[in-house]
Order: structure tokens, then sequence, then C-alpha cells
């Protein structure tokens, strides 16, 4: 058995690529449309890592994908999380759990996913503007 991917649907694909490919930094290896199906998959990756893949899909009939809560969360594994959080903050991003002891934080995707970022390795040494930083909202 091999993990394939995860399944997020977009009811706005442009945004989500924005988010997960400009802000979180996943690359788009490939797109499949299907004009009989009427939707389009979108299969990103981290940077070297095409074998771990996220899906989105984006059915062209308008739904409404409230509850984005329930799916869980992603989780990917950074190498700066101070730096990754100031970069998903410099692209207007909520950092929802804030990496106050330098391991772990939690942000949103534009569908309301909860993404969870993780240090690589040990946790980077606890720094401002971090450590005091509240949690916002839900994560």
């Amino acid at each position: 058995m091999k993990f394939l991917h995860a399944m997020v649907r977009t009811a706005d694909p442009q945004a989500s690529l924005r988010f997960y490919c400009d802000t979180l930094g996943l690359v788009l290896l490939r797109q499949r449309e299907s004009a009989q199906g009427r939707f389009t998959n979108y299969y990103l990756a981290a940077p070297g890592q095409p074998e771990v893949q996220l899906e989105l899909t984006h059915n062209w009939t308008p739904e409404n994908y409230a509850g984005g809560r329930n799916f869980g969360h992603l989780a990917f594994g950074v190498d700066d999380i101070y730096a990754s959080c100031e970069r998903l903050r410099a692209h207007g991003v909520v950092i929802n759990r804030p990496p106050r002891d330098g391991w772990m934080a939690f942000v949103r995707s534009p569908e309301q996913i909860s993404i969870e970022l993780l240090q690589n390795g040990d946790p980077l040494p606890p720094c401002q503007p971090w450590t005091d930083m509240p949690n916002t909202g839900s994560w």
C-alpha cells in the first residue's frame, strides 16, 4: 500500500492555487480536466516530494463547502517555522496558532481547511514576536 494524496474541494481554484503554491510553497505537478464529469483536478506537492500529493478538486457546478474543520488538517514539515509563518503573514494569512514553541503553527486555507506546520527536526528556540502572540480564531 502507498499513500497517494489527500483531496480538498475548492470553490475558487485560483485563490487556492495562490495559497498552496505562492504562499505555502507547494508545486503544481499537473492539472486534469473532465468535461464529462464537470470538474478540474490540480495535483500539488512539496518541492522534491512528488510522491506525496494534495489534490484540489474544483467541481464546476457551484457548491457550498462550509465546515472545512470536519476534514481535520493537512500537515507540512518546514525548515524554518518562523520564516514560514512570516511569509504566510506577508501574504495576508492569519496565523491562528502561532509557533510560540518553535515547533508548531496552524493556519487556514481559503476553503477553511486547517493547515498544520511543523518544524523539521528539533524545535527552534522560542523568539519574539511569536512567543507572546495569542491564538486567533479556531484551528
